[in-house]
């Protein structure tokens, strides 16, 4: 009898060390991967087909975001939004950019390649590091960020939509007549919820509609680094 309890308690015990190292590695911070990109780009297809090589590597967030300053070249970008636009501009001086241009990756918030060639994206990703910063998670319709240091005081806290998967676009006009452009993981939300200061927070987490999914990136103000990023 004795040896059957002992083997149950070793067994038990096993179990929840696993459980423990498997929580552990589904908390590992994501690695986030941003390409501006625009359908008006002749340049922007290769960009566009190695971000599709790196959306689905474990522990990455890759998303796209299109941008609007190319429309004038005779094909409106479908994706386009000014706010996307407002978000490459906001990266550009501490990068050291002079002004946006497409293809742009920027990883982590904090640096950048054109991300045409390829192992491009690749090589930043490994060069980059991991984000440190508070735990983030989304669940039970809520945002919880733990307590942790703000660089500067707060952070802005902005909530992604996008759609999962790669969608194929025709375009009609301008620099790429005739083509069909894949995208991956598209960006069609981006709304600041609010600001983290440091201390424990919680923020209501609205549903998504039309089949979106969901990211939240902790981020320093003004194109800064991100410090927490999370995704359903």
């Amino acid at each position: 009898m004795s040896r059957s309890c002992t083997f149950i308690k070793v067994s038990s015990l096993s179990a929840l060390a696993l459980a423990a190292s498997l929580g552990a590695a589904a908390a590992q911070p994501l690695t986030v991967v941003e390409l501006f990109t625009s359908q008006g780009c002749s340049s922007c297809p290769p960009a566009n087909a190695n971000l599709i090589r790196v959306k689905d590597q474990p522990g990455v967030l890759a998303l796209s975001f299109n941008v609007t300053y190319w429309d004038y070249l005779g094909w409106k970008d479908i994706f386009g939004k000014q706010e996307f636009t407002r978000r490459q501009v906001n990266y550009e001086p501490a990068l050291g950019r002079d002004g946006p241009f497409t293809p742009q990756v920027v990883v982590n918030g904090h640096a950048d390649v054109v991300g045409a060639a390829p192992g491009e994206i690749e090589k930043l990703i490994s060069a980059s590091g991991r984000i440190r910063g508070p735990a983030l998670s989304l669940d039970g319709g809520k945002i919880s960020i733990g307590a942790g240091a703000a660089p500067g005081g707060h952070a802005d806290v902005w909530l992604v939509r996008y759609a999962k998967g790669v969608v194929e676009v025709p375009v009609a006009r301008g620099e790429n007549t005739g083509r069909t452009l894949p995208h991956a993981n598209v960006v069609h939300a981006l709304n600041n919820l609010g600001s983290w200061t440091g201390a424990a927070t919680t923020y209501p987490l609205p549903a998504a509609s039309g089949g979106l999914s969901t990211a939240v990136l902790v981020q320093s103000p003004g194109g800064g680094p991100i410090l927490a990023a999370a995704a359903d």
